[in-house]
This record gives structure tokens, C-alpha cells and sequence, in this order.
């Protein structure tokens, strides 16, 4: 009898995980760290600008997260493929997962995909970036470390033709203990315009990672947004993890004074 054909096998792209031995309390969570457009869907049309822009991805964010995890013996986990394809920060309902259009740009790839095809990225994607997440926290919950999560992402100096001031955004879901916390600590130890819920909110969608691993745990979280001019070559995203590092400590160490006044 001839042999029968092998089954193709369905793309399987589990999250990456650095200094998973760390002894500190931070967990960095790099949603988009990668631009990367693997097969089955290759370049979704989109042209090499456009696949090198921030509609692919966060640039500078997996730097500074990795000069961060170093500089506080945090544990790091990110994304190995590009938000277009499957946007790790959004649910699989959320029309953000896998985007027809970013900011001014259509992503021709993603233009009218079936329900078959939605759950075949989140198979191939978002699954295994949760199941990757939840068990690295659950772990360190079993070793006593008490796990602090903070997500580390980037926006464009100009969105939509409008130019942005702020230069680091601190945003919280439910819990913003810790938000307020690092925002007091950033306008003392830096002169980087900060502010609170900006360029951004919980209201616009994007808070879906601190809401699902953070907050049903009861952990501190927090998500931070860097101006990606800020950080335009690895001197400047280790220059940033230098200015950012006490403040997180700092940060930090006010909710667990709080916590011990209350």
C-alpha cells in the first residue's frame, strides 16, 4: 500500500521566556515585541515600510523591557510574532486581534477573514501566549515571589497627524494602587511628561492583559507606554532602563508601605 501523505502540522508559536530563574518580583510582559509575519500568513500586503512601522509592532519596547528585567532581576516573557497577525493584548472577540485597518493604514491580509481562520490564530497565537503567562505567574505564586506585572509598550510621536506630548503613559485596569504609585515616583526621579491614562485608557481596550493575569490574582500591575522616538537605538532603551528602573522600585516600595499602614 502506499505510504500515506503526512498531515500538514497547525503553526504552534509559544511565547519567549528570558531569566526565568530571576529572584525579583517583576514580571515584564512584552506584548508586541516582534514584527515578525511567519507563514501560513506571510506578509498580510502590507509593504517592507509598513511591516517595519509601529502598526507591526512596539519598536524599542522589547529592548528596554529586557534592560529592565536585568537591572531588577525580573523575568521577561514576549511575543515572538506581530500584533497584526494576532494582537496578544485583546481578546479573541475583540475586532483589535487581528485588525482590518491601523491607524491610517489597511492591512489587506486581515480584510474580511472567516471565524475558521480566527480560530486558527488563536490556536496558533493567543493560547499558547496565555496558557505561557498564566503558568509562569502561577508558578511563581508557588515560590513566594509575589509577582508584580508590568507590561511595557511603545506609541508613535504622531497619530492620526496629531503630535503626542506625553512622552510615558502609566495606565491601570481595576487596580490603580500602583499606577498612581510609579506616576508620583516618575514626575520626581524624571523629566519625562508623564501621565496618567494616557495616550491611552482601560476605556480604549488596551488593559486586557492586566485584567486577565493581574487583576483575578490580586497581583500589583501596571501598564507603561514609552514615546518611540524616546527610544530609537539600544543606547537609548538602556539609557531609559536606567532612569526607569528606581522608579519602578520606588513605585513598588510605596504600595507595600500603604499596604502595611492599612
Amino acid at each position: 500500500m502506499p505510504a500515506k501523505a503526512a498531515m500538514p502540522t497547525k503553526p504552534s508559536f509559544a511565547p519567549v521566556i528570558e531569566n526565568q530563574d530571576a529572584k525579583g518580583r517583576f514580571i515584564f510582559v512584552c506584548e508586541h515585541a516582534s514584527n515578525h509575519l511567519p507563514q501560513p500568513w506571510g506578509d498580510l500586503g502590507l509593504t517592507g515600510d509598513q511591516q517595519a512601522a509601529h502598526i507591526a509592532w512596539d519598536p524599542g519596547a522589547l529592548g528596554l523591557a529586557r534592560g529592565l528585567a536585568q537591572r531588577l532581576d525580573g523575568v521577561l516573557i514576549h511575543a515572538p510574532v506581530s500584533r497584526l497577525i494576532y494582537d496578544c493584548n485583546r481578546a479573541p472577540d475583540q475586532g483589535g486581534a487581528m485588525p482590518a485597518s491601523s491607524e491610517v493604514h489597511d492591512i489587506p491580509g486581515n480584510s474580511g477573514i472567516n471565524s475558521a481562520e480566527r480560530l486558527a490564530r488563536t490556536e496558533a497565537i493567543y493560547l499558547p501566549w496565555a496558557a505561557g503567562l498564566h503558568n509562569l505567574i502561577a508558578r511563581r505564586l508557588a515560590l513566594g515571589l509575589q509577582p508584580v506585572l508590568v507590561t511595557i509598550h511603545t506609541f508613535t510621536p504622531v497619530y492620526f497627524g496629531k503630535k503626542r506630548q506625553v512622552e510615558l503613559g502609566i495606565i491601570h485596569d481595576a487596580d490603580r494602587s500602583l499606577s498612581v504609585a510609579v506616576l508620583t515616583a516618575a514626575q520626581k526621579q524624571t523629566r519625562l511628561n508623564t501621565q496618567l491614562n494616557a495616550p491611552y485608557s482601560a476605556a480604549d481596550g488596551v488593559t486586557h492583559t492586566l485584567r486577565l493575569h493581574g487583576v483575578p490574582y490580586g497581583l500589583p500591575n501596571v501598564m507603561l507606554e514609552f514615546r518611540n522616538d524616546l527610544l530609537s537605538s539600544p543606547q537609548a532603551e538602556q539609557a531609559m532602563a536606567d532612569q526607569l528602573a528606581p522608579v519602578l522600585n520606588m513605585g513598588l516600595a510605596e504600595i507595600q508601605k500603604q499596604a502595611k499602614a492599612s
